[in-house]
């Protein structure tokens, strides 16, 4: 193993030792009682099975037969989630053939970011993942069960079903993708429509043409954002059959993916001999290894909080420094759009997931000792999925990419590092995303434009009130404040500003896009401005200093100076009512911060039990 990711392993390890005990007991407690159906009343069983048809009622009545409990996303307004529809009978029907149960057991919401963006749905959308844990958790609440199936995909949506699960870790439990829409307009074109857009030199009517030739049918978009980067990191994680993140929707490989996880958590469950749950396969070298596969492909910026509630809902605590150890040590294999101009499918044909998991193992930054649902070991999944007629089967992945433009090995690298910084200073804690920056923009130093709304950003912009070298500040955007919505809708307008020569720089309490492009921005900053955090002290004019080599993010003030300064306020009114953010009140007011992973669950304010 590399020294560091050993090292980075062995003090999470330490560090988590003892919550990561009360959580093992506790999945165990609960695998001593499964399977749940016997714990059962009479009419509680009666009830459970009440709609099922005869058959399936015989084999619910014993204890040796799996029920599998489907847990889905599905709804047909979102591209990556409406292929759903098709699934249950498909899992259904693999898991009568195993003699077997399927029932769908309950559904999550799931919102899309590309929808929502710079609207107030917006600010539902962080949340939406504590709401999808909780409804998980909900579905399985019926203890009916002795085996899940997830089927999720995007933004939020993974890591909310993860949580969930995590609660009933005893049950084994594999995560099916629905892949990828096929390739459509090259992102280098919509790029270059959005910011023409943006400077007032295109419509709306062909910006809405371009949008509509990228996002143009059922699947995942094809860019990789949070949604791709949720599908590789589970793979990483062993908890996806091997090869299967990427393959296309409503294809007969995809079909057979299906089936066969289906009779593959069937397998796994404590009926059929089973002993492992996802408690087993969620551990601290499997958390470990999905870090470093965001890290050496550049994935979202939002998993700095996402992998956190994760890793703390399996009673593992990681935090900032462990990704910023991670990336200084891990080399950039790929370049995937927006830190390339290729996308997803291009990554699949060049060798995808399988090819980057053997290199990375070969280097020794990966643990391949890890409990998978394939079975134990990781050098299962170097192998992707092919059709045989209508038998799958695994071959290993080719030892060459299939395209050094968007997929090397360990030997010939992108970067050397990974592309993910932690940023420090008298400004407080952030993060930032380097994949897609120049080097020479690595580092800014200039002035402070402060705005509370990004709305007025666009304002100024237009306006010309931008064109110089500045330092944006969007600040009051926090979870506390306003539930921490992306801020992508800046992003063509501070690209424009880079263009046009001007030094250039985001720094904000809110998120950007997993899309993070080529302007510096410093973002998930704490303390947040809402709670008077240093952002809040800022005034237009401040020098701010953000870099990515030395990790700094600051204003030329002295402590005495900013602390002699009382904190700015802002109305929030507006952005805690209409649109169901009313209802969010208690989650916006619980939130911990970012590096804590931005959770209700988990936050000073919630039980003792809970920290």
């Amino acid at each position: 193993m590399h020294r560091t990711v050993e090292q980075v392993t062995q003090r999470i390890t330490e560090r988590s030792r003892d919550l990561r005990t009360d959580y093992l007991a506790r999945m165990e407690a609960q695998k001593a009682e499964s399977p749940q159906r016997q714990t059962l009343s009479c009419g509680n069983l009666a009830h459970g099975f009440a709609a099922c048809q005869p058959a399936e009622k015989d084999v619910l009545r014993l204890m040796n037969r799996a029920n599998v409990a489907m847990v889905s996303a599905y709804n047909d307004m979102l591209s990556a989630h409406q292929p759903y529809q098709r699934f249950p009978p498909l899992i259904r029907d693999a898991a009568e053939a195993m003699g077997s149960v399927a029932q769908f057991a309950g559904g999550t919401p799931a919102m899309c970011d590309g929808v929502t963006q710079g609207r107030p749905g917006m600010e539902l959308s962080l949340f939406s993942r504590d709401v999808i844990a909780m409804s998980t958790a909900v579905a399985l609440s019926h203890n009916m069960f002795d085996a899940t199936v997830l089927l999720g995909i995007c933004d939020k949506i993974v890591p909310g079903l993860l949580i969930g699960a995590l609660s009933f870790g005893h049950l084994p439990t594999v995560l099916i993708p629905s892949g990828p829409m096929p390739s459509g307009l090259p992102n280098k074109e919509k790029q270059r429509v959005r910011q023409l857009y943006a400077e007032g030199k295109a419509s709306r009517e062909e910006l809405l043409e371009v949008e509509s030739r990228s996002y143009h049918s059922p699947g995942t978009c094809t860019f990789y954002g949070t949604a791709n980067s949720n599908q590789l990191l589970v793979e990483v994680m062993g908890l996806h059959l091997p090869g299967a993140a990427f393959c296309p929707p409503n294809t007969p490989l995809r079909d057979a993916l299906t089936r066969a996880a289906t009779e593959q958590v069937i397998r796994l469950s404590r009926p059929n001999g089973g002993e492992l749950g996802l408690a087993d396969m969620v551990d601290e070298k499997s958390i470990v290894n999905a870090l470093v596969a965001l890290l050496v492909t550049g994935g979202s910026t939002n998993h700095t909080m996402h992998w956190v509630a994760i890793a703390r809902a399996a009673g593992i605590l990681i935090d900032w420094q462990d990704f910023a150890d991670l990336s200084a040590a891990v080399p950039t294999l790929t370049r995937i759009y927006p830190n390339g101009q290729e996308d997803v499918n291009a990554f699949h044909e060049a060798g995808g997931t399988p090819f980057l998991i053997r290199e990375l193992l070969s280097a020794g930054l990966l643990h391949e000792d890890v409990q998978t649902v394939a079975g134990p070991g990781l050098e299962r999944y170097t192998q992707g999925p092919h059709l045989e007629g209508e038998r799958l089967v695994w071959q290993p992945v080719a030892r060459a990419t299939g395209n050094d433009g968007v997929l090397r090995g360990c030997d010939n690298p992108f970067a050397v590092d990974g592309g993910l910084r932690l940023l420090a200073g008298n400004l407080g804690r952030g993060v930032i995303k380097v994949s897609a920056v120049a080097p020479d923009h690595h580092c800014v130093e200039a002035p402070a434009v402060i705005f509370h709304d990004q709305d007025d950003l666009e304002r100024a912009f237009k306006a010309g009130e931008l064109d110089r070298d500045c330092v944006v500040v969007v600040r009051f955007q926090g979870p506390r404040a306003n539930g921490m919505p992306e801020l992508h809708r800046l992003t063509p307008y501070l690209g424009v500003l880079q263009d046009r020569g001007y030094r250039v720089a985001l720094v904000t309490d809110g998120r950007m896009s997993g899309a993070s492009g080529k302007v510096p921005a410093a973002i998930h900053v704490y303390p947040e401005a809402a709670e008077g955090g240093p952002l809040a002290l800022l005034r237009e004019g401040d020098l701010i200093r953000v870099d990515a080599g030395t990790g700094q993010l600051s204003v030329s003030l002295s402590e005495a100076e900013l602390s002699s300064r009382q904190p700015a306020t802002a109305d929030l009114a507006a952005h805690h009512h209409g649109v169901g953010r009313d209802l969010f009140g208690w989650m916006r007011r619980d939130a911990s911060n970012p590096e804590q992973g931005a959770s209700v669950f988990w936050s000073p304010g919630a039980g003792a039990g809970h920290r």
